[in-house]
């Protein structure tokens, strides 16, 4: 469950249009119980549908999933460069605060598009996440419920923390230090997903 809640956990906490927005609804305080349920439970159904599915393809066709593990280590060891490009070079994270008050149907709209609309969640958390889950073999559901909780616990934190989580945030340092952790872990999942190869 820990390993699922620190994988799902590394897949979200980055600088993106979806957090981004999150953030920026937590520091207005507007809609944010409702933008937050829906990134969360969005989060969920497509982690337990990549769990889910990626089950029955073991079953059916085992050596397109050992295609996916090498499609998916190379994708995490590029994410880890990625973060570790950031890390070397960190931004801090601005939400702009100003502008008129919005609508509760447009904010939930919103925070529908970002989630739904980005093909990176699907490669995420149903193919990458429903793979990893898929080392772990019959503990998979317990993976699967640790990065639900996860997923739930950030968008939480983000959204009803983001007062608290400005100062932080602000500064390049705190970046720095998550997108090193995150470069690290992504480099040990995909050597993990490597050595699982049938």
């Amino acid at each position: 469950m820990l390993a699922g809640a620190a994988f799902g956990l590394s897949l979200i906490v980055v600088i993106g249009s979806q957090n981004a927005y999150v953030l920026r609804q937590g520091l207005r305080r507007e809609h944010v119980a409702l933008v937050v349920t829906i990134c969360a439970v969005s989060d969920v159904v497509l982690i337990l549908a990549g769990v889910a599915g990626f089950g029955a393809l073991v079953d059916a066709a085992p050596r397109a999933l050992d295609v996916l593990s090498v499609i998916g280590a190379v994708f995490l060891l590029t994410y880890a460069a990625i973060a570790a490009r950031r890390a070397i070079r960190p931004d801090a994270l601005t939400a702009d605060t100003g502008g008129a008050s919005i609508t509760a149907r447009r904010a939930a709209a919103t925070a529908v598009a970002l989630t739904w609309l980005n093909p990176h969640v699907y490669l995420d958390t149903v193919v990458l996440l429903g793979s990893v889950a898929r080392s772990h073999g019959d503990d998979r559901w317990w993976f699967a419920i640790g990065a639900a909780a996860g997923s739930i616990a950030w968008f939480t934190t983000l959204g009803f923390g983001a007062r608290a989580l400005r100062p932080v945030f602000a500064k390049p340092v705190a970046w720095r230090i998550l997108d090193t952790l995150i470069a690290v872990l992504m480099v040990v999942i995909a050597v993990h997903l490597l050595r699982g190869l049938q």
